[in-house]
């Protein structure tokens, strides 16, 4: 099923971030949130002839933290970023070479707590213009995307379990081909399918 960009689609986005109560992070780990370092990823929508469709990479095999992992793109926020959407516009622009003023930024989702030590704070942007993306060789090693009606299926949702200090814990997955979307990247798309969701 394609899932096609209207003005109706937008806006219902557009409301529900902005209804969305921030100050409450998602927090599966448990870890004190002043332990925490900030992050912020780019949540990128694309608008295609035939759908729309969700911005991820593969980053680098040479990396020494998530090496080969599927992500969105994003990092550590700096000292220098006004705040987690020029951080994730910044690195965005960065490792995949997506220019700021070609995002049109919806929404801010709650801030995700990761099991190494990160709060994540995910941007959704839209990209509704043609865009020749470049990868950045040191942090990226592919750029692909995936129809946005796949992650709002649940049909695509699939447990994941991991063991960390001596606990378990039960998170998700979406495996899409031959890419093994989990952690959280698979988190993330499944509260903003939690999110369009709500009645």
């Amino acid at each position: 099923m394609e899932l096609i960009l209207t003005q109706d689609f937008r806006d219902r986005v557009t409301e529900r971030l902005a209804g969305h109560d921030v100050s409450r992070p998602v927090v599966p780990f448990g870890k004190p949130l002043d332990d925490l370092r900030p992050a912020a990823v780019l949540l990128p929508l694309m608008a295609r002839d035939d759908g729309l469709h969700v911005l991820l990479t593969r980053r680098s095999a040479d990396l020494r933290q998530h090496a080969g992992q599927i992500s969105f793109p994003g990092g550590r926020i700096d000292p220098t970023d006004r705040d987690p959407q020029a951080a994730a516009l910044r690195e965005a622009n960065e490792e995949v070479g997506l220019p700021p003023s070609r995002v049109d930024v919806l929404g801010t989702m709650r801030p995700y707590q990761t099991g190494t030590g990160y709060l994540v704070h995910p941007i959704v942007g839209l990209i509704e213009e043609t865009i020749r993306l470049r990868p950045n060789p040191s942090e990226v090693e592919e750029i692909f995307q995936v129809p946005l009606a796949f992650f709002l299926d649940p049909v695509n949702h699939h447990p994941h379990t991991i063991e960390r200090d001596g606990r378990t814990y039960h998170l998700h997955a979406m495996p899409y081909k031959d890419y093994y979307i989990w952690g959280a990247t698979a988190a993330i798309l499944l509260e903003f399918y939690k999110l369009l969701a709500e009645e």
